[in-house]
């Protein structure tokens, strides 16, 4: 089995949040090899990906509102938004669904893009935004806000609230407001406002998650519609008994039952405790 099965493998196995992550890094990889400016050691991001303030740009381009928050400004953007990313997922999808936790991401992400291009209409000033902090943010907030004393082992400091981790990083970047990155700390404190919204809603009934999934409902039933076949007219022949078919139902319910076998391993033990076969079977049983 290949390194390339194994990722596919762990891609399906992978729950949302894990599937952002193979998003968010795939997207920085794409833009190393087209946005890197190697001479200027920087990124150089077109129009229509990242969210610019000028309203020339946004307006002809609405999709950056969305496009912004699976690119990154570096590898260590990248990869402290990812560890966020996890740490935060983990908590919200204890108490909420992954229809709850991706409508969150996509819904903040615009939020906080919206709040960026207001905010710097107001302050006259003219920049464009990536990264996918804005949307971490909210689902870190969301998760702190649903339920704030939950005890978190910290590595070298050993149990804290989660309220106290949440505040310190948004006093952080209120600290530096003003300093540098204006517009990054602005999308990053909206995207916490949206998710402090988000639950607050969510406690009196009204789940804002299911635009996402009415949307994306919508599409996924125009791709995989079956196309409509003529009418049949089918004669029985009742002089011959109808064979059934019970080998097939065994078969079935003999690979489903090792499915969630290793399934269940996997949930105890983890993914690499499977072993060559078992991953072969499983990437198999995917297709």
């Amino acid at each position: 089995m290949s390194i390339i099965d194994d990722l596919k493998l762990q891609y399906k196995l992978g729950g949302i949040a894990q599937r952002l992550i193979y998003w968010n890094v795939s997207c920085f990889l794409i833009s190393l090899i087209f946005f890197y400016q190697f001479k200027l050691g920087a990124f150089d991001f077109p129009s229509w990906i990242a969210l610019s303030s000028e309203p020339s740009n946004f307006i002809f381009k609405p999709w950056t509102f969305l496009t912004y928050s699976f690119f990154h400004d570096g590898f260590w953007h990248l990869f402290f938004n990812m560890m966020v990313l996890n740490f935060s997922s983990s908590l919200f999808l204890t108490f909420f669904t992954p229809k709850q936790f991706l409508g969150l991401y996509i819904l903040s992400g615009i939020f906080a893009g919206i709040a960026f291009v207001a905010g710097y209409y107001f302050l006259n000033l003219s920049a464009s935004i990536v990264g996918a902090s804005a949307a971490i943010m909210a689902v870190l907030v969301a998760a702190t806000t649903y339920h704030p004393l939950m005890n978190v082992r910290l590595l070298l400091i050993g149990n804290v609230k989660l309220w106290h981790i949440t505040f310190v990083i948004v006093l952080l970047d209120l600290m530096q407001f003003r300093l540098e990155n204006t517009g990054g700390h602005i999308s990053h404190l909206s995207g916490a406002l949206f998710g402090f919204i988000f639950i607050k809603l969510l406690e009196n009934g009204i789940d804002l998650s299911k635009i996402i999934s009415r949307v994306l409902d919508f599409f996924a039933n125009i791709f995989t519609k079956s196309p409509s076949t003529p009418f049949k007219k089918v004669h029985k022949n009742y002089s011959r008994p109808v064979e059934k078919s019970v080998s097939r139902i065994i078969k079935k319910d003999k690979a489903q039952q090792q499915i969630d076998e290793i399934l269940d391993k996997i949930s105890q033990s983890g993914y690499d405790s499977l072993t060559k076969e078992e991953k072969e079977f499983l990437f198999k049983a995917g297709k």
